[in-house]
């Protein structure tokens, strides 16, 4: 039996319309089929879906990292070589790159800087540093988390050399 809309609460059309797009997106968990914390801002993508890739984008910006999808790929100052520094509510915010997979590598980038952390979770990075995204970054392309100061370093897109890209 269905209930007349004016029936309905307000707030329960929005409510389907989250979970409708949630479901559509892939919802909220695990960045890339890892099983670490902080997630993936974009949804999940499956580990049956394939291996991650990371290749190189340009924009404004110039030319940095970029996973397969187009999602701009972020390193932290304050990291100590391939030793993530960003737990916790930093890692809500600065989701790491993980993959139980093998990494592919895509146009501009190079196979040898790619690598992983040690550790319980399998963070990638490159050049040494490891890998983040940006919730801020709405869609596939943006770079609004470049020279960011958050979690007590600075914020940059990495360039196809594994250094840093400033503007």
């Amino acid at each position: 039996m269905q209930l007349p809309i004016a029936r309905l609460p307000l707030v329960s059309v929005p409510a389907a319309w989250f979970a409708i797009l949630a479901a559509a997106c892939g919802g909220t968990g695990t960045a890339y089929g890892g099983s670490g914390a902080g997630g993936n801002p974009y949804g999940t993508l499956q580990p049956s879906m394939g291996a991650l890739s990371v290749q190189v984008a340009t924009s404004s910006l110039g030319s940095f990292l970029s996973d397969g999808q187009g999602r701009t790929l972020y390193l932290f100052t304050r990291d100590s070589g391939a030793t993530s520094s960003c737990s916790g509510g930093c890692s809500s915010v600065w989701p790491p790159l993980t993959s139980s997979t093998t990494v592919h590598v895509g146009a501009g980038a190079f196979a040898s800087l790619l690598g992983t952390t040690s550790g319980g979770q399998r963070q990638i990075t490159y050049n040494g540093h490891p890998l983040y995204y940006y919730v801020g970054d709405a869609t596939p392309g943006q770079t609004n988390g470049e020279q960011l100061n958050q979690f007590g370093g600075l914020w940059y897109a990495v360039s196809p050399t594994g250094m840093q890209v400033t503007r």
